[in-house]
Order: structure tokens, then sequence, then C-alpha cells
């Protein structure tokens, strides 16, 4: 099943049907890749989505904007072909997000190699105490003259252990909690940064612990201004959160197209599935779970794209539903392959495990609805 009513809603302009349809074609010719190697799968989408051209929607020049309609019909579409793909797509534009939106001109040099697929960039904000809690920070960037000395940990950094470049989150102490924290463009060959460990989840990522044992960085690494830090990582996360949310989308479409083809060729006392009642029922919420979420990543993304400042709200709302909708979607459709949906390399199966991390990264679903219920409060 590959619905495509939804490009023609109101939040869509021709430029954007027609992406979707390029991407379309270009992901039937090129997906799903061998998942075998994660490393070495990872490191190949990045090239090939670079020479595909599609990784140019994954940052902004000087003067552009990120459309975020683009990143999200891109990510969903992608997920739906192959959630791996979606994964290194993501984090070309997380990983460089910060930069696309205050990068200074020399910074945005990366930006020409990661929109490329020349090199690979991570986002390292996580720490081992602070996840949800970014005020929490404990990693520090000590100002020495002409530039900075960083140390501490970062944990469950993407693309960690393969990426060209991180964006590094530290505490520069300009006040207490959120306002003293700074960000900084830190090449992965910098001395004093280092894997320390390999993390290994039930969807296989590139993943890493690092360590910073006295890296020094120059003036010219810090992204923005000192204390400015939690707002670029929420700037950031504003844009890329709604992205999130189609990523399940796409997720979800996958899981329905797969429970149509079962139920409809799979046969009970010689009628096929898709003839009882209740099986129609749960197709019916399926669908109706997906619209809903379409609708809300779509809304989030045309509001920003429309030139709003912040969409804290409406990005906490998108990226909420939309996945807790897809997992309660792919459930389903396991439920509904019966003993084939728990067999290990079924569609249906791999999705169940994919899905899952999205509840979780770029803020928890309980943070999400800490956001907005903070959001509708005098």
């Amino acid at each position: 099943m590959n619905d495509q009513t939804y490009q023609h809603w109101p939040f869509f302009e021709p430029q954007h049907r027609d992406l979707a349809a390029a991407l379309e074609a270009w992901c039937a010719a090129n997906l799903p890749v061998e998942h075998g190697d994660t490393d070495a799968a990872c490191r190949a989408l990045v090239a090939a989505l670079g020479q595909g051209g599609w990784l140019r929607h994954s940052g902004a020049g000087m003067g552009e904007r990120l459309d975020v309609r683009s990143l999200c019909l891109i990510r969903e579409i992608l997920a739906r072909h192959d959630p791996l793909a979606d994964f290194a797509f993501a984090m070309q534009g997380l990983g460089m997000g910060p930069v696309s939106l205050f990068g200074t001109t020399d910074q945005r040099a990366w930006l020409d190699r990661t929109r490329t697929g020349t090199a690979i960039s991570a986002f390292a904000l996580t720490e081992p105490g602070s996840g949800s809690d970014v005020a929490a920070t404990a990693s520090t960037a000590r100002k020495v003259q002409g530039g900075w000395v960083l140390d501490g940990e970062k944990t469950w950094i993407s693309n960690g252990g393969i990426a060209d470049v991180y964006v590094i989150f530290a505490r520069t102490g300009e006040a207490p909690g959120a306002r003293g924290l700074s960000a900084f463009l830190l090449p992965a060959d910098t001395p004093g940064l280092q894997v320390a460990e390999r993390l290994h989840t039930i969807a296989p990522h590139p993943l890493a612990r690092l360590t910073l044992s006295g890296v020094e960085l120059p003036d010219s690494a810090l992204i923005g201004t000192t204390g400015a830090g939690f707002k670029i990582a929420m700037s950031t996360l504003d844009v890329f959160r709604p992205t999130v949310g189609a990523a399940a989308l796409g997720m979800a479409r996958r899981a329905l197209g797969e429970s149509l083809t079962r139920t409809t060729t799979r046969k009970i006392g010689g009628e096929p599935l898709a003839s009882m009642q209740m099986v129609q029922g749960h197709l019916a919420d399926m669908a109706l779970k997906i619209d809903a979420a379409a609708l809300l990543v779509y809304r989030a993304a045309w509001t920003k794209d429309m030139g709003a400042d912040r969409i804290t709200r409406e990005a906490a709302m998108a990226k909420l539903y939309a996945t807790e909708a897809a997992q309660e979607v792919i459930d389903m459709a396991v439920q509904l392959h019966g003993g084939d949906g728990v067999r290990s390399g079924a569609t249906v199966e791999s999705l169940y495990r994919d899905i899952r991390a999205l509840r979780i990264y770029e803020g928890a679903s309980d943070v999400q609805r800490i956001v907005i219920a903070r959001s509708l409060m005098p």
C-alpha cells in the first residue's frame, strides 16, 4: 500500500509532490540495503543519499531555510522503504542542525560535506546523568587563551564511532542550569576525543559512548554565542522532532500495507481474514491512527515553514502522537500476521524493533507530555 492522497492536503505545494515522486522512484531502485554490517551499511547509505542529491535537503546553506515539510516527506518515505536509510538521512540533518541554524560561514564548510555525503555528522547532547534533563549537562568547556578545553562524557550518541564531525554541548558556566551551556563543532579526529564504548540495541544502529579528556578547540569552534547552547539544542529539536514523527508515520504505513496484503491473502475457513468484521475494525483503527498522525506531523512542519520562530508545542504533539500511534499500528500488524509476525527477519518483526527507539530519542514520550502541558499553562 502506498497511499499518496495525503500529499494533496493544503499543507503541501507542487514541489513537495514532485520531491516525493522522485524519492519513491529512487527508493524503489536503491532500497533496502544489506544490514549485516551496520557501520558499513550506514556509510554506504550516506554516500548513496548524497550522490542521489537527497542530503541537500538535510541542511541549509547561508541565507537558506530548512524546509521542514521536505524533511518530513523524505523521512517518511525512506522509513517506509528502509528504516536504516531514514536513520542515515536524519542524522545528517540533526547532526548539522545547529550549524544550519546558527553556524558561521566557516563552520558551514562542514555542511558542504554532510550535504553531499562525503562526511558523517552526529549530535552529541545526551550524557549518563542528563538524558531528558538537558539542563543537568555536566561536560565542561573551560575558556583558555585562543580557545576552549572540553572534558566530560556523552552517551547514546547516534553515529558515534563513524561520524567525521560532532556537535558537542558542554557547560561554559555563564549561569546555572540551562543558561550555562554552549555548543561546539568538534572534528572526530581531535585529540582527546575517544569512542569509549559501542552500544548495541534491538534495532542495530551506530551508537557510542564518548569521552572527552582535555579536548582543545579554537574559538572558531563555538557555535553561536556562549550560554546559548540550550537555545541552540531546543531550536534544533523544534525542527527535527516533527521529522521523528514522520519516520514513525512511514513505518506505520508500511505495517498497514503488509497487513492488508496478509489479511486479503491469508484464509481461515475458506475466507480471507479481511472478511472478518473484527479484522476490518483493526485495519480501520490502523488507518485512523495513521491519518491523525500525519495531520499532526505536517501541521507542525507547515507551521515552521510558514515562518513560526518556535513550534515547541506542535513539534511535541507530532512526535508524541505519531510515535505512540505507530507503535500501536505495528503491534497490531504483528498480531494480524500471527506466528509469521514474530518470525525473525519478517518485515513486521523488523518494524516492531525499529519503531521502539523513536518513543525515546529526541525527547521521550513523557517528556513530550510535559512540554505540551506546560505550553497550556499561563
